[in-house]
């Protein structure tokens, strides 16, 4: 069934589990994670971002993993993850997303403040939810996820949240997005801190390739949503490579690879405690 966050993320932030949001380009990916889980009996969030559409356009993919999520036995909520333009975002919320991610991280913090609440006060018009950000999460490539002085602070999370009305917090306490060069160190007693001043659900960014006692210890303390791409991809990467490997006509190995995502996706489900929760 299609949901949106508030129907997901504040039952997971009162019984401390994490729900998983997998972006997918395909409808391969789409299939895998829907079906891992329906397998599992978990909520899921299942989406794209605004920087994937190059290998997934937003007016092909969003028909199919929004009648995936319609017909879903558990629930689904489809969601346009880092939108960075109002059209993408309006574009979104018209062809049917239930929840939008509103990023303007990377500029001026007045001006993202005023951005998302615009971007707010029109998603929930459509009944939609809205994710925004303050720090900035970074990308791996550059290890600009270790630079302290982007981290989201107590203070600021509460005054976005007061100024946005969105319903989620994406939060950056060390995590990055991509694959990690080097092991990150995340800062919890941050994380605590914010928890402690907000009772907005809280997401983390850059989760593929974290430890399983950094997934833990997160949700643990105050993450209702964990976004999951690059693990995906790589799972994938490793069908299609065993595939090939195997000599395998080209629909074998494309079956190969979802079933490879799949079963990344239900390792997730289970690490962040989702299952049987739907």
């Amino acid at each position: 069934m299609l949901v949106n966050l508030n129907d997901v993320l504040k039952k997971a932030q009162e019984n401390h589990y994490g729900v998983g949001l997998f972006n997918t380009t395909d409808t391969d990916m789409a299939e895998a994670v829907i079906a891992a889980a329906e397998e599992m009996n978990s909520p899921v969030i299942i989406g794209t971002a605004e920087v994937l559409l190059p290998f997934g356009e937003l007016k092909l993919i969003a028909p199919s993993i929004i009648a995936l999520a319609k017909r879903a036995k558990v629930p689904v909520v489809v969601h346009y993850d880092h939108g960075l333009t109002f059209d993408r975002c309006l574009e979104a919320l018209k062809l049917g997303f239930s929840s939008i991610m509103f990023d303007g991280s990377a500029g001026d913090t007045d001006e993202n403040l005023k951005q998302t609440a615009e971007i707010v006060k029109i998603a929930h018009s459509f009944g939609a939810t809205v994710e925004g950000e303050i720090g900035h999460v970074g990308q791996a490539d550059n290890n600009d996820g270790e630079a302290k002085d982007l981290y989201t602070t107590p203070e600021e999370a509460e005054a976005f949240v007061k100024a946005t009305g969105v319903d989620a917090l994406a939060v950056a306490i060390g995590t990055a997005h991509g694959a990690y060069k080097t092991k990150p160190c995340l800062d919890i007693e941050r994380l605590k801190e914010i928890r402690a001043k907000i009772d907005t659900p809280l997401v983390l960014h850059g989760g593929s390739g974290l430890s399983d006692d950094d997934f833990r210890n997160t949700i643990r303390y105050g993450i209702a949503k964990v976004n999951i791409f690059t693990d995906l991809c790589l799972a994938g990467k490793e069908g299609m490579k065993e595939g090939l490997e195997k000599d395998l006509e080209y629909l074998e190995i494309r079956n190969l690879k979802v079933e490879k995502i799949k079963a990344a996706v239900k390792r997730k489900i289970e690490l962040f405690g989702s299952q049987n929760k739907a």
